[in-house]
């Protein structure tokens, strides 16, 4: 029986191919190699925390708290709004949240101005 590949260390994704001697990652491109992949690597290692408290985590669902300016959108996004499946990541810009908003598309949030839903 053939060994499953290793999620990939970077983004977590189980979508990995071999590439030669090399393990790929089909979502985020990271190679690495095999043997060096003895050890699963948590993608998150800090805790993100929303604006009551809560821990987050991939996959939950959250309500924005506070209304948001988006640039070069006519309207805000609500306070209210839920927004499902969110992705954590490293920060940018302050910004530790990817996500979809229904009628806004894809963005970045802060876990401060949401709570788990």
């Amino acid at each position: 029986m053939v060994d499953p590949l290793p999620s990939c260390p970077d983004c977590g994704s189980e979508h990995t191919y071999e590439l030669g001697a090399l393990v790929a990652c089909a979502l985020c491109g990271h190679e690495w190699s095999q043997a060096g992949a003895t050890e699963a690597v948590d993608p998150h290692p800090r805790s993100v925390l929303d604006a009551v408290g809560n821990i987050l985590a991939d996959g939950d669902s959250v309500i924005v708290t506070t209304s948001i300016k988006v640039a070069g959108a006519a309207r805000p996004i609500k306070a209210g709004t839920k927004v499902r499946n969110i992705r954590l990541i490293e920060p940018v810009n302050g910004h530790d949240i990817d996500c979809r908003v229904d009628g806004f598309g894809a963005m970045l949030l802060k876990s401060s101005v949401v709570k788990r839903a």
